[in-house]
């Protein structure tokens, strides 16, 4: 089972401003844990959204919108892809989860899991997905 830990992005984090050394600290030394847990597969921090965009779909057409995008407790700052044997054990490693933004910001984190694609049903788009070794499926 895979799950995605979500860092929800603040004022700060949207302004391109780092988080101080001894938060970087405390992140590495959480993120150590889970690798030598073996249960890290992939973190990152995303940079602002003024150096991204967004593609918004509608009547057949795409239309590209450049950042930076408002309600910043709605955008993402950064993730954690862990890969666990069940719910309850995400839940732990997800309660140890550092405070993101420091421990005297208000913040949250969201765990979301992500579809497998035994989840998905039988299909031959599914199968394409498999054969490009997508969805958390190992080359088989």
């Amino acid at each position: 089972m895979r799950f995605m830990i979500i860092v929800k992005a603040t004022a700060d984090s949207e302004a391109g401003i780092m988080p101080p050394e001894s938060l970087f600290a405390e992140m590495a030394a959480y993120h150590e844990q889970l690798a030598r847990a073996g249960v890290l597969l992939d973190a990152n921090g995303l940079q602002p959204t003024s150096r991204g965009w967004r593609i918004r779909y509608a009547g057949g057409k795409r239309q590209v919108i450049d950042g930076p995008f408002t309600e910043s407790k709605e955008l993402i700052a950064g993730y954690t892809l862990i890969q666990v044997r069940s719910r309850e054990e995400a839940l732990e490693w997800a309660r140890r989860f550092p405070a993101p933004h420091g421990e005297a910001v208000e913040a949250e984190i969201e765990v979301r899991q992500l579809y497998e694609l035994d989840d998905l049903g039988p299909s031959d788009a599914i199968e394409k997905f498999r054969e490009m070794c997508i969805g958390g499926e190992q080359q088989r």
